[in-house]
C-alpha cells in the first residue's frame, strides 16, 4: 500500500510539473506587453531618440538572423524575396469572416521566419461585412497598397490602430519594434520601409466576401486561402464577443449563411480561375489534422514547415488555455464546442435559417435533442471546378 501510495504521489507530482512547465512556456510566449483594446502606444513605451535609418537597419539584422536556418525553394535567397532589394516576396491571405478560426491560423502561418503579419486591416471598418459598392473598391484598393507596402493615404486606419494597439500587437515583429521606438511606429514611411525588408507577407481578413478577392489574385504572387467553418460554431463563439450581439452583419444566421453561399459560388470560380493560387479549407478539417494540414498549406503557400512552426503546433493544439480569443486549444474538441454550448432549440434556428449553406460546405443537421453532443457535424465537400 506503501508502494502504491508513493507511486500516487509521483504521478501527481509530474503532473503538477508538467503543468507548470507549460503555464511557463505560455508566459514566456507571451512575454511582449500584451496591450488593452484602447490603449496608446506612447502611453506604454517612453520616447527615444534613434534615426529611421537605425531602426531599419537593426530590423534588417533582425530578420536575417532569423532566417538563417530557414529552408528556401531551390535558386532562391532572402535578397531575392524581399521587396527592399527588388526582390518578389510571397504574399498570402486568410479571407473568411469573424471567429471561423482564422486567428489561430493567422498565429500558425506567423510562426513562419521573416514573416510580415497584416492582422485584420479593416478593423477601423467597425463591425460589418463588405460586400460591394461603395466600400469594395477602396477596400480592395486598400489591402492593394498594404500587400505593396505602400502605407500612405491610410491616416483611418493607422490612427485606428494608434490607439487600439491590438491590431499592431499580433504583428509580432512589428510590435517588438513598436515597444522599442514608438515614434515610428505608426508613422506610413517607416512602415512602407520596415515592411519591405521581409520575404513573406500573411494577411487575415474578416470583413472582406470571397468574391472581391478576384481582384486581388490578378497579382501573380498571390496566394488566397478561403477559411469556412460550421455557421453553429461561429455563431455560438460570437456569442462570448461584446461586439457582436446587436450587430446583424455579426449576429445574424440568416446573414452570415447567405454570405457562406455567396462564398461558395465565388470558390468555384476562383478554383477555376486560379487553381494553383487559390484554395478551401474548413476549420473543423484544420483542427482535426493540425500537422497534417497544415504541412498541405504550408505547400500551397510556397513556405517552409520549420521547427518554429512545429514548435507552435505542439504548444497550441493540445491544451486549453487562456480566454476566449486564446490560440492555446484543444484542436480536436475546439470546434466543436457548439455541441454542448448551444441549447437544442438555438441549434435548430440556425439550422433553419443555414440548410444551403450547410448542404454546400459539408455540415450535417443535428438529428435530434438525444444525439446533439456526440454527432458527428461533418460530411464530404467538393468545390467544383
Amino acid at each position: 500500500m506503501r508502494r502504491i501510495g508513493f507511486f500516487g504521489f509521483c504521478v501527481v507530482l509530474s503532473l503538477c510539473v508538467l503543468l507548470l512547465l507549460i503555464t511557463q512556456q505560455n508566459s514566456d510566449l507571451n512575454q511582449r506587453m500584451v496591450p488593452s483594446q484602447s490603449e496608446n502606444i506612447e502611453e506604454i513605451v517612453p520616447l527615444i531618440n534613434y534615426s529611421l535609418e537605425f531602426v531599419l537597419d537593426e530590423s534588417r539584422t533582425l530578420i536575417s538572423r532569423e532566417m538563417g536556418d530557414y529552408k528556401y525553394m531551390a535558386g532562391e535567397s532572402l535578397d531575392s524575396l524581399t521587396p527592399i532589394t527588388n526582390g518578389n516576396p510571397r504574399r498570402n491571405l486568410i479571407i473568411t469572416t469573424w471567429r471561423s478560426g482564422s486567428t489561430f491560423l493567422g498565429e500558425i502561418l506567423n510562426a513562419v521566419p521573416g514573416t510580415l503579419y497584416h492582422y485584420e486591416p479593416f478593423s477601423d471598418y467597425d463591425i460589418v461585412q463588405i460586400r460591394g459598392s461603395p466600400e469594395a473598391e477602396n477596400a480592395v484598393n486598400h489591402l492593394k497598397k498594404l500587400l505593396n507596402c505602400n502605407y500612405t493615404n491610410m491616416d483611418s486606419f493607422l490612427e485606428f490602430s494608434k490607439h487600439n494597439v491590438w491590431v499592431f500587437y499580433h504583428n509580432t515583429r512589428l510590435w517588438d519594434q513598436c515597444q522599442k521606438y514608438p515614434h515610428f511606429c505608426f508613422e506610413p514611411k517607416f512602415l512602407s520601409q520596415f515592411c519591405k525588408l521581409f520575404p513573406f507577407q500573411i494577411m487575415k481578413v474578416v470583413r472582406l466576401r470571397l468574391r472581391l478577392a478576384e481582384e486581388l489574385l490578378k497579382e501573380p504572387t498571390v496566394r488566397v486561402l478561403f477559411l469556412v467553418r460550421d455557421p453553429r460554431g461561429t455563431l455560438q463563439s460570437r456569442k462570448h464577443r461584446t461586439w457582436c450581439p446587436g450587430q446583424p452583419d455579426c449576429d445574424q444566421p440568416s446573414i452570415l449563411c447567405s454570405d457562406l453561399v455567396s462564398d461558395y459560388s465565388a470558390a468555384i470560380r476562383l478554383q477555376k480561375l486560379y487553381p494553383d493560387r487559390f484554395r478551401v479549407i474548413r476549420y473543423e478539417d484544420l483542427s482535426l489534422n493540425p500537422f497534417e494540414q497544415v504541412q498541405d498549406l504550408l505547400q500551397f503557400f510556397q513556405l517552409d514547415f520549420g521547427e518554429t512552426v512545429r514548435k507552435f503546433l505542439d504548444n497550441h493544439t493540445k491544451f486549453d488555455m487562456g480566454g476566449v480569443s486564446s490560440t492555446f486549444r484543444n484542436s480536436k474538441s475546439a470546434p466543436f464546442h457548439w455541441r454542448s454550448d448551444l441549447e437544442f432549440n438555438e441549434v435548430r434556428l440556425i439550422e433553419d435559417q443555414c440548410s444551403e449553406a450547410m448542404e454546400l460546405w459539408g455540415y450535417v443537421r443535428a438529428p435530434n435533442e438525444t444525439e446533439l453532443k456526440l454527432f458527428n457535424p461533418l460530411t464530404d465537400y467538393k468545390v467544383e471546378r
